[in-house]
């Protein structure tokens, strides 16, 4: 679209047809400062005014605008002038004699003066630059054009589709970033999976340019929050650009990237220093309500003890100033960094009642969950937010919105359940995706448990209901014909119901689909085998060998996950060393791809596996690493921290026993007295029981000690190393041990003792349900004898 108009159309304009240098009153407009002197020389000059005066004077209009503070900004008292509607009526006139460039700039200026997405001068240019679209490209004008349509909210409109066939067509001739993010964001709804791979691919050759501006990198992160895909070698080159750009960053940019990579499953410790850095220094600068609640969000969960006590101080101080939004975004850190900071919490809910009228029904869902979960007690606003999540859920046509108000109704304090919440739910189960199937469920038995269904027949009823919603996902699992669709679906998929009802059920539709698992779907259907810890070896099979073929398509990142599952479910596929030394040489050659800390995980999932690579051993125990990772953990999660932390000292251990020719000392020790000594576990009374039938067994109490440490901090249960393994310690529905209690038992035997593991599943079957028995198991093993 829109190329230049030919000469012919251009000598047919108003007979003031001159250079813009030449024309006095062109240079009487571009001379203006104000929007008054604009309007002035507009009310004098109607009659001589062509469409490029008009254009010149639109375009001049926003520029002023944008000169301004947002907050000094007059975009009404503009779009309300009398000869602003002059200029518009003139526009409509002359629009067909416009140059291309000129409708778009002139669309682009009256949509950033907010008038009305289909005031008439903005229908009549929208119509115009459709009919041109299929010219010559001017890729700055239909990258302007799209991002108008955008803005417009037409984001579906056959016009937008339009744009979409252009970009598709001449994809090959972009070769600017800037304009090629534009149009990404613009007809992201309205993109085939094969055009927005293609896309991805050009957006990745164009990042790779010297120059990029970090504004560009966000407007790709959008692009994958649109299209919801977590892409991880472009999210990583985004990262790498704002990393270059960190003097530009600001505390608005830092949020917006933070929030995308929330989104995205993506983390960056070296951004999360950074930004750390950069908004520490400045955290007295931000006085206003907006963007105080954008650093609060951002810093809060970074900082330490002393700039996170202002922050919070700070917030308690502004609450009255905050936004409904604001509120959400607080409560939502607070909920994030685990901060149940009692004055804080306090303030904000006294403000909430203000706002709650405010909130659409996702954000009323989203607001209840972080109360429950910061322990609010405020039982007046837990029964006004009852109230209107209960007026939502009466008008509510939407699936997913009444699965999501019956899930967090059930997270509030007790009451007494009325009939029309089921009556709505039994409505909504034959369109409901697996997730909100398992939201009502949770939700229903909740409540039966809890006694709060209390009219006529209710538990019948509570039954019948949970059978037809048993029968509407079994009958949802038996329609799946597409592998990815699945896989999308089972993402959000947890707790009791699905597992105990329909996992079964879900394992047998894969196995049934399992043509379709491919290099890009590995790493979806591996995360859902590690949540389930269901170990089904054909699926595992399919896994590993679809990797070894595609191991070049497959990022680093992902095959780390992939042996994750492996090395947890102790799963060895038929070629076991073929599978897992192509991993290992594709992640060793490619071991910048990952932070510090996520090199900790990936060596110990490797170590319980069995394999130790030389490079990537030498590269974590190694000064100038762990003096990095010290640093980088202190902006971690805590629960991801401790995780770290933790591995750390496993994978010490395991290359200290297993590759002594390594030379690695044993630097753990103190870690590991911490632990112990802060541990708050308590042995639990079946060791106990254990314990005293072992004594008796043995002669004495001095025989067997009922915890001990070894040389490397294995804690066992007695001196011939006995233990208990509960059902964590085995796959789900398999007797097969999974791989932390299977290392332990090798790096026991190591350290020289006889390892003799009980099974739960032994030791609670029918055949040791009296005492003689449970002692002559226990002999048997102690002595060997079978």
């Amino acid at each position: 679209m829109l190329c230049l108009r030919q000469v012919c159309l251009f000598m047919l304009r108003h007979y003031q047809v001159r250079t813009l240098s030449s024309d006095l009153l062109l240079s009487q407009i571009n001379s203006c400062t104000h929007e008054d002197e604009v309007f002035s020389l507009v009310g004098r000059n109607k009659a001589r005014l062509s469409e490029k005066h008009v254009g010149i004077a639109l375009n001049l209009l926003w520029q002023l605008q944008k000169k301004r503070p947002f907050l000094l900004r007059t975009n009404d008292y503009v779009r309300n002038h009398s000869q602003f509607l002059t200029l518009c009526i003139l526009a409509e006139k002359t629009v067909e004699h416009m140059e291309d460039e000129t409708i778009v700039h002139i669309l682009y200026s009256i949509l950033r003066l907010n008038v009305e997405d289909h005031n008439s001068l903005a229908e009549v240019l929208v119509t115009e630059a459709w009919k041109r679209l299929d010219r010559q490209v001017l890729w700055p004008a239909l990258s302007k054009f799209a991002l108008c349509l955008y803005k417009q909210h037409r984001r579906f409109s056959p016009v937008m589709g339009k744009v979409a066939q252009v970009v598709d067509m001449k994809l090959d001739s972009i070769q600017d970033i800037r304009i090629l993010s534009v149009l990404m964001i613009s007809i992201s709804d309205v993109i085939s999976q094969s055009f927005r791979d293609r896309l991805l691919q050009k957006a990745g050759q164009l990042l790779e340019e010297k120059e990029v501006h970090f504004n560009y990198a966000k407007r790709i992160l959008q692009f994958l929050q649109n299209v919801k895909l977590r892409y991880h070698p472009l999210v990583e080159r985004c990262n790498k650009i704002f990393l270059k750009n960190t003097s530009r960053l600001d505390v608005h940019s830092i949020s917006l990237i933070f929030g995308l990579y929330e989104q995205l499953g993506f983390d960056s410790a070296e951004f999360r220093l950074v930004a750390k850095q950069l908004l520490s220094e400045a955290v007295d600068d931000y006085y206003d309500p907006e963007t105080f609640a954008k650093l609060f969000f951002t810093l809060a969960p970074l900082a330490g003890s002393t700039v996170r006590e202002r922050l919070l101080v700070t917030a308690v101080r502004m609450a009255e100033e905050f936004s409904c939004h604001q509120v959400l975004v607080i409560l939502k850190t607070m909920q994030k960094m685990k901060c149940r900071d009692s004055h804080l919490l306090k303030k904000m809910t006294s403000v909430l009642h203000k706002h709650l009228d405010s909130y659409h029904v996702l954000q009323l869902v989203k607001l209840t969950q972080y109360l429950v979960v910061l322990r609010c007690h405020n039982l007046e606003l837990f029964a006004k937010l009852k109230m209107l999540l209960f007026g939502f859920l009466k008008s509510s046509v939407v699936p997913a919105d009444t699965a999501a108000i019956i899930r967090v109704l059930a997270m509030l304090p007790p009451f007494q359940v009325e009939e029309i919440i089921i009556n709505k739910a039994a409505a909504v189960l034959p369109q409901c995706r697996l997730h909100h199937l398992n939201c009502i469920a949770t939700a229903l038995v909740k409540w039966n448990h809890c006694d709060q269904l209390h009219w006529q027949n209710s538990s019948e009823l509570c039954v019948k209901l949970l059978q037809k919603l048993n029968d509407c996902g079994f009958q949802r699992l038996q329609k799946a014909n597409n592998l990815n669709l699945l896989l999308e679906e089972l993402t959000h998929v947890n707790g009791e119901w699905f597992e105990e009802v329909m996992n079964e059920e879900t394992m047998a539709m894969c196995q049934h689909l399992i043509d379709q698992i491919t290099w890009a779907n590995v790493l979806q259907l591996s995360s859902f085998l590690m949540k389930t810890n269901h170990r089904c070896p054909s699926l595992l099979d399919r896994i590993a060998s679809v990797t070894v073929e595609n191991i070049d398509k497959i990022h680093p990142f992902e095959i780390y996950s992939i042996l994750f599952l492996f090395s947890a479910l102790n799963y060895d596929p038929p070629a076991n060393e073929e599978f897992f030394e192509s991993c290992i040489r594709h992640l060793t050659s490619n071991l910048s791809c990952f932070e510090t800390h996520h090199l900790v995980l990936l060596g110990h999932v490797l170590a319980v596996a069995g394999y130790f690579p030389p490079v990537l051993i030498m590269k974590i125990f190694n000064v100038f690493f762990l003096s990095k990772l010290d640093a980088q953990l202190e902006v971690l999660p805590d629960t991801l921290k401790q995780r770290v932390r933790l591995h750390l000292m496993k994978l010490n251990r395991a290359v200290c026993l297993e590759c002594p020719e390594f030379h690695i000392p044993w630097f753990h020790e103190h870690y590991c007295q911490h632990i112990f000594h802060n541990s708050k576990s308590r042995i639990n009374p079946l060791r106990q029981h254990v314990h005293r039938m072992l004594t008796e067994i043995l002669g004495g109490s001095h025989y067997a000690r009922i915890s001990v440490l070894t040389p490397y901090y294995y804690e066992i249960g007695e001196k011939i190393a006995l233990e208990f393994l509960d059902s964590k310690a085995f796959s789900k529905h398999s007797h097969h041990l999974k791989g932390e209690p299977a290392v332990k038992k090798r790096h026991l035997e190591m350290l020289g003792y006889r390892v003799v593991q009980i099974p739960h599943f032994e030791w609670n079957s029918m055949v040791l349900s009296t005492k003689g028995e449970q002692l002559e198991y226990l002999r048997r093993h102690l002595y060997g004898i079978h």
